[in-house]
This record gives structure tokens, sequence and C-alpha cells, in this order.
């Protein structure tokens, strides 16, 4: 027997006939139960009306797509404020948690340290109460950036740490300043490297702009609990199903753009690598 079987064997028992009797059952009565969920949630709904076809009757109105586009494009200005804002605020704290002055490099740690672990949406809810209640957007812009703020920073700094030792060091023996080579040699190399997961957590932070409900910023989710609130039926559902492929569509939208975004750099790097002899 060979030392991988054997590890294999210490560390996980082949069940027998009986054990994997009892995982089938297992499996058959979780799907039945989940499917019991399932369908007791569509009698509930269909008991109410939500699948009425004249719920679907407010949808026919121009007042009514107005809002929705309306909602969208709150919804994008929302997402690009925070998603530009929060960029350069990780990139701020990245930077200042490598610093060779530890102060700086203390206080970085603690604000990144502190935004990640507050919630975000009691941070939206404190701001909006605290000092943006007659401004919502604000408030839902600060607390995202905040919060995605200090990932980003994680992330950026992740990147930075993983760009060669060499490279700064090259920097160094050229004369350039810690700044310098922070901003024209490190900075740009990790987030080339770490854009998926750069544009990953902006797809995070469009999500999150549906937090913006709560302070009735009237962004997607808000225009549409205002729609179905305010039409016969209250069609909730038809509303979740309007809503939900919008929010989709722009998080695949967004998707794509990383996808692209990482293909042309690597193509760009590919084609100043040069070619061995």
């Amino acid at each position: 027997m060979s030392t991988a079987t054997r590890s294999a064997t210490v560390l996980f028992d082949t069940p027998g006939p009986r054990a994997r009797a009892r995982y089938r059952l297992f499996g058959v009565l979780s799907l039945l139960g989940i499917a019991g969920l399932l369908w007791y949630a569509y009698a509930s709904l269909a008991d109410a009306g939500q699948f009425d076809g004249q719920l679907w009757d407010t949808f026919q109105y121009k007042a009514v797509q107005q809002r929705i586009l309306d909602g969208a494009v709150a919804t994008l200005k929302a997402f690009a404020l925070a998603g530009v804002l929060s960029i350069v605020l990780g990139t701020l704290l990245a930077t200042g948690r490598l610093s060779d002055h530890r102060p700086v490099r203390a206080v970085c740690t603690s604000v990144i340290e502190f935004f990640r672990a507050m919630p975000l949406l009691i941070m939206i809810f404190a701001l909006y109460r605290g000092a943006f209640a007659s401004q919502p957007m604000w408030a839902l812009v600060l607390g995202l950036t905040l919060y995605n703020g200090a990932v980003q920073a994680e992330v950026i700094r992740a990147g930075i740490a993983a760009v060669p030792r060499g490279q700064g060091e090259a920097a160094y023996a050229l004369g350039l300043r810690k700044t310098q080579v922070m901003g024209l040699i490190l900075v740009p190399q990790a987030v080339r490297s770490m854009l998926p997961a750069i544009i990953g957590q902006l797809v995070v932070t469009l999500k999150d702009t549906s937090l913006g409900f709560v302070i009735t910023y009237p962004e997607l989710l808000y225009a549409g609990k205002v729609i179905a609130s305010n039409s016969p039926g209250y069609p909730y559902i038809p509303m979740i199903m309007v809503i939900g492929p919008i929010y989709i569509g722009l998080c695949l939208a967004l998707t794509a753009l990383a996808k692209w975004l990482e293909a042309r750099s690597r193509r760009g790097a590919n084609r100043r690598t040069p070619v061995a002899a």
C-alpha cells in the first residue's frame, strides 16, 4: 500500500454499506425538505395573488418605467462615486500601511481594521442620521467608500507585496525616492496583477448600493419598493422579477469589463516581453 493510500485511509475511512445507505437517506430527506419549503413558499405567494397576470399591468405606465430608469441611474451614480473613491482611499491606505514610518503604518492599519470590522449597514445609517440626513446619497457613498476602501487597501497591499523585490531594489538603485518607487513602480504593477480582485470588490460595491433603501436614497431597490407599495395588490414578486435581472445584468457587465481589462493587460504584458534569441 502506498504512502498516499495509507494517509487517505487514516484520515478518512471508506463508508460501509450501512453508512452509504444513511447518506442516501439523508440526501433524499434533504431534497424532500427543500422541495417542501419551496412548494410552501410558492403556495403562500399564489394564495396572496402574487402570480396573477394583472399585477404586471403596473409596468405598462410610462411613469413607472421612468421611475425604474431613474432608480437605475441613481444606483450607477452612487456606485461610480463610491467605486472611484474606494480605490483612491484603498491605494492611500495600502501605501500608508507599507510606510517606513511606524506612526503612519499604525494609523493606516487601525483605519483598515476598524472599517473592515464595522457592519456596512450600521455605518451607512449612522452617517445618515449623524451628518447627512438631508443628503442620503452622500451617506451611502461615504459608507461604501470607507468599507470598500478598507477592503481594497488589503487587496492592493497584497498585490504590492507580491511584486518581485528586485523591482523596488532596481528603482532605489536608480535613485528614486520611496514615494516614487511606490507610485511609479510598485502600485501600478500591483493594480495590474490584482485587477480581478479589485473588480470583484467593485461588484460587491455595486450590489451594496441597494442598502441605500434603508435611508430612502432613491436607488433601484427603493424605487421598486415605492412602485410596489403604490400599486394595486402590492406586486412585490413581479417587482423582484424586474429589479433582480437589472442588478444581475449590471454585475455581469462589470464582470465582463474586468475580464476584458485583464485580457488586455495580459496581451500588453506579452507584447512588452522580449522574445528569447
